[in-house]
Formats: structure tokens, sequence, C-alpha cells
């Protein structure tokens, strides 16, 4: 079993394939936490320690006993008011603004399967799958929390979620509230996050976890370019290879907030939730709230391993529909091939010059709908502007599907134009302070997602768009951090960023279930909102706007300590790049681009005919490779920042076919041999160079490595495959 409890300790043991969490119901009612790391089948209270420690309250339940001190326990779920002056899970205000309280023990259950949340994505598996479910309840108020265990045995995962229900008799506030909550009772461990900006997301920062308070966060409405929200806690001696290391990833769209907290016992705790700023959430009586999920992985076998935990429970437990196993069509953008300026000949002439380059389907990006020309309208008017196009959208379709490609849109629900028919018909929809002149971004205003009427216009619009003709790819794109938050239709203005995001969710949901046969791509800006919320709906996402081969190197290494390569949306651009004016060669573009859902965003007008003879062999190439890349193990073989070049590996689970990718980022005269050590090899066979036919002991290529002479030229790269051999 996966969730065993034994009723005479009062211990919850969650075991995973390599790992155990366990949590005690103490004497007094509370929830302590005992351990979490490598699988052990034997109780862990004996850790807990107790002593008269100055400063630290004790319980009333504790008559005497000056020992007992929660500001010093490790706790499950920590909340205000226990005499714990670290930071706390949950803060619930009353109305007459008393912020104190205490959860007790109350009940619990065990499920097989894993529990879904309403209005939220989460991870999902039935087979060697539990749930556990812990009561507890404040006794003065009424206030009920439920904790919520998800254990994906296959990939190491334990999931958190919590369920707030108000069973008192007024109106309570949530004012802060962590799905997860992990307490360690010593160690050095370093904090890895994931930090950056618009076109240059997710570089990595490394350090120690000292005395205070260090966090993450957005309150940008949406994950954001800047702070990822996924986390790892890492021993200091960890590296990609051996060492402990804790992974959390939240399973959601908007504001979060990541923390890590030294306490004066040097006692370490880290907290994941949504972020405590414009957020107060008003529940009224019998009301529940359900905080979005956090993934949470172990290992002691180096950051690799932890990634590939997530890399897998996110292919196979968070997204879903036919794209999820099915392999992604190679499409050209349309994008960076004539962003505002076309009509449909000009599309129709670049969909027959992708089809004679072997590209499958082509993507009208923004500029189709209402009467947008530039980016200072029409958002919101999702009709097709049959002036500009010379034609209606049904008659584009079919044009393009004649020419052998499939046809995908892009749109941008969450926005809308001040200079378009929806705000002129519905201002009040959009997210607006009375008396207040907005605060634009990209001249556009953000419609008031937490009001069900917006919702239900945007599923009749975008509905209809979609049912005119046969479209087969959607990308969803929001171009704009949010602000100005008030709603005029919200009972409470706390409440409003978190319904913002339901609403979110509600459309993608009902949209991806409309239209199933759709193959749905996020994206907010790039990168803005790559996170596995919008992965529940969207099986991948436009990993940044730089379309850069050398940037992408930096930001594709970030990604990848969480978000696997299925996800990832990537793509073969135009030189010199339109984001940093650098010229690359086409080789290294496209071995750059096929980690990830490959594509093409450049004019294939303008291509010279070695270009054109270089793609048909990249797309034959990636066909070749699809399957390897969307499935395979990873491995991160060379750090960019560190290293001078960039280096990863793939390889199938039987460890037959592995891809090796290298671009070396500074070349000089007269370089010395570079020497790459592989991982995840069998040390016992033999591995053969495709290419060359040259073939290398597994032992070897892992323990002494693989030479690799630099060639002429900018950033040099290569693309090895190996197969295994007898």
């Amino acid at each position: 079993m996966a969730v065993l409890y034994n009723d005479t300790e009062k211990i919850f043991s969650l075991n995973t394939k390599n790992t155990t969490y366990q949590i005690k119901v103490d004497s007094y009612g509370y929830l302590l936490h005992l351990y979490y790391g490598k699988t052990v089948n034997t109780s862990m209270e004996y850790m807990l320690t107790y002593s008269d420690r100055s400063f630290s309250g004790n319980p009333y339940a504790a008559g005497n006993d000056r020992t007992y001190s929660l500001d010093v326990l490790p706790q499950e779920f920590p909340v205000q008011g226990t005499g714990d002056y670290r930071s706390v899970a949950l803060i619930i205000r009353e109305e007459n603004g008393c912020c104190d309280f205490s959860l007790h023990y109350k009940g619990h259950s065990i499920t097989d399967g894993k529990y879904s949340l309403k209005g939220l994505p989460a991870a999902y598996s039935e087979e060697k799958a539990q749930t556990l479910e812990i009561v507890l309840k404040d006794s003065r108020t009424g206030i009920e929390v439920t904790l919520l265990y998800g254990v994906i045995e296959d990939c190491d995962i334990i999931t958190r979620s919590v369920k707030v229900k108000n069973s008192g008799s007024e109106n309570i506030y949530i004012e802060k509230i962590a799905s997860a909550c992990l307490d360690f009772l010593y160690g050095n461990y370093d904090a890895i996050t994931f930090y950056g900006r618009h076109a240059m997301e997710r570089n990595i920062n490394r350090t120690p976890v000292t005395h205070g308070i260090q966090s993450i966060g957005s309150k940008r409405g949406t994950s954001s370019h800047q702070y990822n929200p996924f986390v790892i806690l890492a021993a200091e001696d960890a590296t990609e290879s051996a060492g402990e290391c804790y992974g959390a990833a939240f399973v959601y769209s908007g504001n979060f907030l990541a923390g890590f907290e030294r306490d004066q016992f040097d006692q370490i705790r880290f907290l994941m939730g949504l972020s405590d700023e414009m957020f107060s959430y008003r529940l009224g009586i019998g009301e529940e709230f359900y905080a979005p999920e956090v993934l949470l992985s172990y290992t002691d076998m180096g950051l690799n391993r932890l990634s590939q935990n997530f890399h897998y429970c996110i292919r196979e437990h968070i997204c879903r529909g036919q794209y999820k196993d099915q392999l992604r069509p190679v499409l050209i953008n349309s994008w960076e091939a004539c962003y505002f300026d076309f009509n449909g000949e000009t599309l129709c002439q670049l969909a027959g010059q992708a089809a004679e380059l072997g590209i499958e389907l082509l993507v009208l990006d923004d500029g189709w709908f209402g009467e947008r020309n530039d980016d200072n309208s029409s958002l919101g008017d999702w009709y097709a502007n049959e002036k500009k196009l010379g034609m209606d959208l049904k008659s584009l379709s079919e044009k393009i599907h004649k020419k052998g490609l499939l046809f995908g849109i892009w749109i941008e629900p969450e926005m809308v134009s001040e200079n378009s028919r929806l705000y002129r018909s519905h201002p009040e929809w959009a997210l607006q302070i009375p008396g207040k002149k907005p605060v634009r971004g990209r001249n556009q205003l953000i419609l008031d997602f937490s009001n069900p009427e917006v919702v239900q216009y945007m599923f009749d619009s975008i509905s209809s768009v979609l049912c005119q003709c046969e479209i087969n790819y959607v990308k969803w794109d929001m171009n704009r951090s949010i602000s100005d938050v008030y709603s005029i239709n919200a009972v409470y203005q706390g409440n409003v960023l978190y319904d913002y995001m339901l609403g979110v969710y509600s459309l993608l949901d009902r949209l991806t279930g409309a239209f199933p046969d759709i193959l749905w791509e996020g994206c907010s800006g790039g990168g803005g909102r790559f996170d596995a919320g919008m992965m529940y709906y969207t099986p991948q996402i436009w990993c940044s706007d730089n379309t850069d081969a050398v940037d992408r190197i930096y930001i594709q290494y970030g990604t990848s300590f969480c978000y696997p390569l299925s996800v990832t949306g990537s793509h073969v651009s135009a030189v010199p790049n339109h984001q940093t004016g650098r010229v690359t060669d086409i080789d290294i573009r496209g071995c750059v681009a096929m980690t990830g859902a490959f594509g093409y965003e450049l004019d294939l007008m303008a291509l010279t005919q070695d270009e054109k003879t270089k793609i048909k062999q990249q797309i034959q190439n990636y066909h070749k490779l699809a399957p390897l890349l969307k499935k395979g193990h990873y491995y991160r073989l060379s750090n960019p920042f560190k290293d001078g070049l960039g280096v990863w590996e793939v390889i199938d689970s039987s460890k037959e076919t592995v891809l090796l990718s290298i671009i070396l980022l500074n070349v000089h005269g007269n370089m010395p041999v570079v020497y790459i050590k592989l991982q995840g090899l069998d040390s016992t066979k033999y591995y053969k160079n495709t290419e060359n036919g040259k073939v290398y002991p597994g032992s070897g290529l892992m323990q002494y490595g693989f030479p690799v002479l630099a060639k002429p030229g900018s950033y040099p790269s290569f693309q090895i495959l190996f197969e295994r051999v007898l």
C-alpha cells in the first residue's frame, strides 16, 4: 500500500517507489512532520527532541511541560496563533480582526486513486496511486482544514493541497495559504531557483539557505517571466549525478510565493503556495476554498534524477488529451515571417513553400481578426478580418489544407483593446479601478475573468471561430502583467485574482473539452506562464519569445530542471536573430530547437537553396528522433553558465538509443579536446556512432568520456546518435 496508518503510534507513512514521507498525530492532537526522504520501514519519531527553549511558547494543553513548543517542533501544517513564530502556512482573519486559531486532528481517510481539485488543475492517476485526507479543526471558530496528499508511486511524486471550510457562524478571510510545508530538523542546503525576464527566462540561481527568510514569487497575475514556480532544496554537495535534493512545483498559473527560512535553532522550513499580496479571500458560512496543488519529489541520486521524476510526472500525470502521447507536427509560425503584414494569398504562398520542405502545420499568428494591423486594436473581437485576408477563414483553411498542411491560429482571450467593438460595448468587463486611469500594457487591458459572464462570452466567441472551419492548432497567448485589480462584479475584491485564474482554467477546460482534436499551445509572451498548471490544459508551451539559438541554450537549460522536452515549444528562426541580432548557422539553430516541440519561425520565401536543403534534412532527422525526444530520459551534461558549452543527452528507457547534443559556446585558437561523460548507459554494452560507425564501450563513455574536436566557425554544434550493439 502507498499509504499506511499505524493506529497505535498514530503515524502515517506515504510510500512511493523510492521514498517515504511520515506524519504523526501527537498526544495533543497536533500534526507533526517526522520525515521525508529515502525509503524507511520504521518510525522516525525518535528524531524528535524536547527541551525548555527560552521565549518559545507552550500550548495551554501542555500544562506545566515547558519542553513542548510548536516554535521548535517540525510541523506538517503550521498556522497563525499556536506560538510558532516562524513563517506559517495559513493565516485566517475573523470579522473582528482576530487571526489566531489552532488546528487539531479530527479524522482521516485513505482511498485508492488520486484526488482531484474543484476548478483547479491537478495531477491525476488511477493506477498505483492513493489519496490521504487528514481533517483538522479549530473548535473555537469552526474552521475546518483538510490536508490532501496524493501518492504517485511510479515517479516518486507526493502531491499536496489544502481545502478550507468555513463551518463557523460568520465570514472568515484567508489572508495567507500555502499548499505545502516541509520542516527540516537540521542540514546545510542550497536553494535553487529560476529567475529571469521577458526573452531571457529561467536562469539558475543557487544560494545557501541562511538565517532569515529567502523567497521568490510573483504578484503579476501570472507565474511570470521573472520567477518560475519551481524550486529545489539541494544538499550543499549535491551534483547532477549524486546527492540529496527536494523539488517542488506549483500547479498554478497565477501569483505564488515560495520561501525558505532557517530559524534560531538551524532548522529549515520551506513553504509554497499562493502569494499573500493582493489576496484576502472571503469565505462565507459553509463555503470551501481549495488551494492549488504542489508536486513534491525527493531523490538522493542528484539533480538529473530529480528532473526525470518531474519530467515523467508532467508527461504522464499532468498533460492530457490526445496530444499527450501523440507526436506533434512540425510547424511554421507566421509571426517572424511577416508579423502583421500578410493577406490570404501570401499565407498560401508560405504554406506552399512549407509543404515543399516537409513542414506539416501553418500557424497564423497575431493580426487575423477584427481590424488588427498592429497591436493597438481589436483584442476581444474574435472574428476574421476578411478585408485584410481577402477571404473568409473557412476559405483560407481549405486552401492551406489543400497544400497538405494542417492549419492553426493565435488567440489572446484574456485581453481587450480599448479600440475594439467589445470594449465599446462592455467597458465594465475590463479590470479597472473606478475613478482611476488604468495602467496599460502593450496598449491593452485585461478582461475580468473572475466574472462568469465574461468567460461565457469568450467561450461562445472563440467556439464560433473554431466551428467555422477546420482548425488543428490554437496558440493561447497572454501578453501583459495584471494591474488595476478591481472587478465591479466581485462581492469582495480580495477574491478577484484567484477567481480570475479559476475563470481562465474554466475557459481552457471547456474549450479543450469541446475541441479535443485541436493541439493547444500555451504562451505568455513566451515563457511568462510556463508552469504545470497551464500544462494540464496545453500539452506544449512556447518556451520563450527569444528564438536566438545561443540564448535558448541557457533558457532551455533552466527549463529542463522541471519541465520535459515534450512541453517545450522551440523553433528555428531567421538570422540575424530578431531579438539579439546574433548570426548562427542553421545547424546550431536546428540542434537547439530539436530539444523541444520542433518548428520554424522565419520567412521561408527568403531562404537560400542550401538552407532549404538543410531544413528538409532537419525535418527528416526530427521525425526519426521525435519518439526518443518525447519519452527519453534527459541528462544535463554541462552547465552553460559555467562551462562554456551546452551539452545534453537523451536516452530511451531500454538504454538502446542515445542522442548527444553539443554546442561549443567559447571557441579559441588551437582548442584543446573536450571530453564529454555520458550518463545512464548500459556499462556492459558497446555503443556505435551511427554517423561514422565507430564503436565505444558504454563504461568508457560514462567513466572517461567522448572526445570532441572543435571545428571552425562560431558556436560549432554536434548532434551524435549512438545505438547499442552487443
